[in-house]
């Protein structure tokens, strides 16, 4: 993991993205890329080129000063940083900032909290995991040693999810991660029996592995009322320390799974959680 995209608005909450990226940065001697959307008004679109200019020179020297406070921190010694800052006006440039930098992980901080209007939603966070190509980790809380063990992650068993779980278990083999999948059954009308699901995640882990199942690699099935509880209380159980899912790119994570199980799990979700697209 040679590169790692930060995009910070000098919160709170990026410091904490930051700090998770400068501990994986150590392990895996990677860069920092450090970027800041600076959000010209629209009234710049309107003005002179000299007025033009003024406000991006007065915007550029604003965010040359915060990011000096911003990124004046202990645990970025000796990690290599670089600073961006761009006048992006749609987020899927960032996807596109990422593919030409070489971007291996992208890390936000986010304080959703609950509820549809909560901040995940329609908010820069996820507007980044529904365009980015790349996986996107998601931090919500201080994290200082951020140093993962054992993740869970969401799977739907569907045949699109596989190219999701592969560039997971990828990226999972490099931090030496162990994995759990995790199937939820509900009570509904897609309830299946034991039969059924096995039969399915039977089907799901051939074609994912080409007729070649590893010995270790199973799928978890747990029955609860909701998705969101049951990787909740399955990752509680197991003391998980990240919760992986998969992403759509038309409708981001709110409608991946039926529901709104994607933008449930990261808002409520005090753990990390990674998403990969689909």
């Amino acid at each position: 993991m040679k590169k790692i995209l930060v995009p910070v608005d000098f919160s709170e909450h990026a410091g904490y993205a930051l700090e998770v990226a400068a501990n994986l940065a150590k392990i895996f001697n990677s860069e920092i890329v450090v970027l800041h959307m600076m959000g010209l008004s629209e009234a710049y679109l309107t003005k002179s080129e000299s007025e033009e200019a003024a406000e991006a020179h007065f915007y550029m020297k604003l965010a040359k000063k915060r990011y000096e406070t911003f990124l004046d921190k202990p645990f970025l010694k000796g990690v290599k940083v670089t600073e961006m800052v761009q006048n992006y006006k749609i987020f899927s440039e960032i996807n596109q900032l990422a593919k030409e930098q070489n971007i291996d992980l992208i890390i936000m901080g986010s304080h959703g909290t609950s509820g549809v209007s909560e901040i995940f939603v329609g908010s820069n966070t996820e507007k980044v995991v529904r365009t980015s190509d790349i996986p996107v980790l998601v931090i919500k809380e201080p994290t200082p040693l951020f140093n993962p063990k054992l993740v869970v992650f969401a799977c739907d068993l569907r045949v699109e999810s596989i190219k999701a779980y592969h560039n997971a278990r990828a990226l999972f083999a490099k931090w030496d991660l162990k994995l759990h999948l995790v199937y939820v059954n509900l009570p509904n009308e897609e309830f299946m029996s034991t039969g059924e699901m096995k039969k399915k995640a039977d089907f799901f882990l051939k074609v994912a592995h080409n007729g070649e199942v590893p010995s270790n690699t199973k799928i978890v099935y747990v029955s609860d009322y909701s998705i969101e509880g049951g990787i909740f209380n399955y990752a509680n159980d197991v003391n998980a320390d990240l919760i992986a899912i998969p992403t759509h790119g038309r409708s981001g994570i709110a409608h991946f799974f039926k529901g709104s199980i994607g933008e449930d799990v990261v808002n409520h979700a005090n753990l990390p959680v990674i998403t990969f697209r689909v």
